[in-house]
Parts: C-alpha cells; structure tokens; sequence
C-alpha cells in the first residue's frame, strides 16, 4: 500500500505531501480543481503516467520479492521521479529506466480507467486468459513460448512460399536476365587487378615519345664518362661513386629499351578497349570483385530458377508438416484457455450480483489461425451482444471484469487506481460500485475520483481537491468536512437541510 506521497510544482499544485490509510481513498471536488491531474501525476511516480511534477516521491509497503533492488515483502519501498530536460526515476536511490519501472510496479499497481474502451477486445482478453493459465499450469508457459515459436517460422516460410510463387510465374524472364547477366560479366571476362595494370601500360604508352628523346639526348653522358674518370683519377678522388652512378643510370636506360619492345607488340586499340570495358564494370557495381561477385550470384539464382519446382514441391511439405504441429499447439493452448474463461465468467458474475446484473457469458469460438492461435472471445450479457446493452450496463461489466482481472494480475495488498468509475450512473448504480469497491478494499487500497455520495461515503479516508485563486490544494477531511462535502455534491454549492441530513445518513 501507499502510504506517502510528494508532488511539487505540478500544472495548477504547488506542492502536495499526503498521507494515506488501507482502504477505499477517495478525491473529491469541483469540476476543474484538478483530481485527474493529482491521480495523474501519482501514477506518473509509477510509469504509467507521463510525469507532470518536477519532483515527485512516493512511499510504500512492498507485497513482491525483488532480488534486482533487493526487496523483501514489508519492506519500505521509495521511489523519486525528478523532471527537468528528461525525467530520471529512482528506486531506493537506484537509478531505474522507466521500463524497468513499469515492470516492476506492474504487480504493485493497476490503473482502471473506464474511458479505455478496449477491456472487451479479443487480444486482450486472450492475453489475460493466458497470464491464468500461466498460473494453473506451470507448462503452459512452454506450451505458448512453442507455438510462437513455431508461428514465427511458419510465417517466415509461407513468405518464402509466396516468393517462389511469384518467382515461378515470371521465371524464364528471370532465368533470361540471369544468363544475360552472367553473359555480360563473362564475355569480359575480367580479373582482379587487371584494370589497376592495364591503367599503368597506358601511362607507359602515353609518355613512351618524350621519355624515349630525353634517353637519346641524355645517352652523350656515356661518351664522356671515361673523361671524369680520368679528371677524378688526376685530383686523386676515388671515381668509383661516379663509375657506380653510371652503371645504374645505365640499368634504368636499359630496362626502359627492354620494356619498350613489349609496349611496341600490344595493341593499342585492344588495351584502351579493354580498359573501357573494365571501366563499366567498375561504374556499374563499383569495383570488378563486386562485379564477380554478382556474376556468381546471378550463377545461384540461375540454379535456384532451374530447380525451382522441386524447392516449391520441398518447401509446401514443411509447411504442411509445421502448419499441423502450429494447430495442435494452439488446440492444446484453446483448451487451457477454456478452462481459465470459465474461472473468469465465474468471478465476474460474482461482482456482478452486487451490481444489479447478471448471467455475463463469455464464449470462445474458433476462428483462423493468426498469432494468438485459434481463440476469439465474445461477450455476452444476458444473451446479448455488448452493442446492444446500455452504457450503464456496459460500464459495470467492465467493472466487473476489470476488477476480476486485477486480482489475479496484482497481488494482495497492492494498488487500484479507478478513474472516474461512478461518472454519470445513476444513484442505484452507484451504491452497486460502491458495495463491490468496499468488498475489495479489504484486500486493495484503492484510490478513486469520485462524482456521486454514494461511493464517496464508503470511504475510509476521504481528500477534497479544491482551486482558490487559479491554485489547487488538497486536504483530508474530518467527519464534519465530510458532511458537507457530500451535501454539496447532492445539492450543489447550496446547501440544503435535506442534503446535510442525507450525507449524514449516508456516513452513519
């Protein structure tokens, strides 16, 4: 339960620092005083809300174990939400993401809100039939994590079924393209590296003139070298360095002369059209690798367009093989899920007689295999649809529903949170919830705006929600307070004698 909490600098709040009992607590107020952003902003400290406070912190007693924070049942539990460019959480001084904060405070804390109108959907009702399963049949768990598994795949090679499909029906066009594809590559037939080689022999080529005169006038070193070998000799210089120097200009001359009569057999033509074509190659796939690559590749789909009736005929078997193992799996889950749904028709028929109705049916029928098997749940209340019955009995089935739901997906002694839940019933209805909320309140503390005197009587700690100068303020109010709190919601902001006797009657 919860026992503190702090709010500061919230919309239309200063500062907020409530105290709270077990129990039904209720708020109460004047339209726009601002209760659903006080229960909005509580939620907030929880994850389930956006925070709206720049410093929030809340205190309560754990009902769960958590090795991760290390905490025990009974232990305090202190979590800080503070909201400057980003919102930070902490919990008991931990540093916690706001998923990790949603998870944790899923067992804790479960908000009710009626203006969800999605409590009846096929999904999610199959999802919470399934969190029951869980918890009767401890195989359960490997029976759902099997089949959805084993969905998966089945969607993923139903996929490639469809793809050769389609393959099969524009085959040859595909098989054409391929072998024009890898022709293309082929009749080039290009290596790697040559295009990097045939770059360098036309550099050669095109500097072949000049280099060839400036070795011809450069040659006349050599007819005098025997002239500075003798000078160096008379001053007594060793001439080996220049003897040295010589001979290797001389290599470099040579080498040069052997390589021109290679250049002189190519063909000039034949080497630049080489190049142009290597050069399209390289523009189209970006290197000549990648270009082999993608000849090699074009080679395998070729293979695979040639043998794509045995890959269908292989392919169409392991579908059928998984497809009946997908259906049993769901068959087994169907049957669990039968046995949960009538627990759960049972506890919402409970609540139900406290709400003046009764005879809620809910039926499984089978429908086409998708990701939550072969289940979708319908509704029914006295024999008919949903569609059909007012918005009165619609929102106590919900309520029903919402209330048999929690007690199997919070433990005991954790949090309710019921947004507006007695808004526009009339006063009949409105004692209903108030009786089924009373009953739970002995196992929840459950928080709840309230509209009408009836609830709002019921409760074991009641806070007025106020706005005076455009600023709200909450209080807890006394006996006294209370009464005239009521009365004023009987009879509005005059007072009459017979709301003030009302609201007594109603306390007492």
């Amino acid at each position: 339960m919860i026992s503190r909490i702090y709010l500061k600098d919230f919309l239309s709040f200063n500062e907020v620092d409530l105290e709270f009992d077990k129990g039904l607590v209720v708020f109460t107020g004047p339209s726009g005083a601002g209760k659903s952003v006080l229960m909005e902003s509580i939620l907030s400290l929880f994850a389930i809300q956006e925070a709206k406070a720049k410093l929030g912190e809340v205190v309560l007693k754990s009902s769960i174990k958590d090795e991760d924070f290390d905490i025990d049942i009974d232990d305090e539990i202190v979590i800080k939400e503070i909201k400057k460019d980003k919102t930070r959480y902490l919990l008991n001084n931990q540093t916690v993401s706001k998923k990790r904060l949603q998870l944790f405070s899923s067992s804790l804390i479960k908000h009710l809100s009626l203006k969800d109108k999605t409590d009846f959907e096929s999904t999610k009702l199959l999802n919470f039939l399934d969190l029951l399963s869980k918890t009767k049949n401890k195989n359960f768990t490997k029976l759902k994590d099997d089949f959805s598994k084993s969905y998966k795949e089945l969607c993923i090679l139903n996929k490639e079924l469809k793809k050769l499909i389609d393959d099969e029906l524009k085959v040859e066009e595909l098989k054409e393209f391929a072998k024009f594809e890898i022709d293309k590559i082929e009749s080039i037939d290009p290596k790697i590296d040559e295009y990097d080689e045939l770059m360098d022999i036309k550099k050669k080529l095109s500097k072949k003139d000049k280099i060839e005169d400036a070795i011809k006038s450069a040659s006349a070193i050599f007819e005098n070298s025997h002239q500075v070998s003798n000078a160096l000799e008379l001053l007594e210089v060793n001439s080996s360095f220049f003897d040295d120097a010589i001979n290797e200009l001389n290599n470099h001359f040579e080498r040069f002369n052997d390589s021109l009569f290679e250049l002189e057999e190519l063909d000039i033509e034949n080497v630049l059209d080489r190049i142009e074509k290597l050069s399209s190659l390289q523009k189209r796939f970006g290197s000549i690798k990648e270009a082999i690559e993608y000849k090699e590749q074009k080679k395998q789909d070729l293979q695979k367009y040639e043998n794509l009736t045995f890959e269908k005929t292989k392919l169409e078997k392991d579908i059928e093989i998984l497809e009946h193992n997908v259906k049993e799996l769901a068959f087994q889950i169907s049957q669990h899920r039968k046995k949960s749904v009538k627990e759960l028709e049972k506890r919402i028929n409970h609540y139900l007689k406290f709400l003046y109705l009764s005879n809620a049916k809910i039926i499984i029928n089978e429908k086409q295999l998708d990701s939550n098997g072969i289940d979708e749940v319908v509704f029914e209340l006295n024999g008919v649809d949903l569609d059909t019955i007012s918005s009165g009995e619609f929102n106590r089935l919900r309520l029903a529903l919402l209330t048999s739901m929690s007690e199997f997906q919070i433990v005991k002694n954790g949090v309710l949170f019921l947004d507006e839940i007695d808004a526009n019933l009339s006063g009949k209805e409105s004692s209903a919830i108030a009786t089924v909320l009373t009953q739970l309140a002995k196992s929840y503390q459950i928080f709840a705006i309230s509209h009408q005197p009836q609830l709002t009587s019921s409760a074991n700690q009641h806070f007025l929600v106020d706005k005076v100068n455009q600023k709200s303020k909450v209080k807890v109010l006394n006996k006294e307070e209370r009464i005239d709190e009521i009365s004023r919601m009987i009879s509005g902001e005059d007072i009459t004698k017979e709301a003030l006797e009302f609201a007594k009657n109603l306390l007492e």
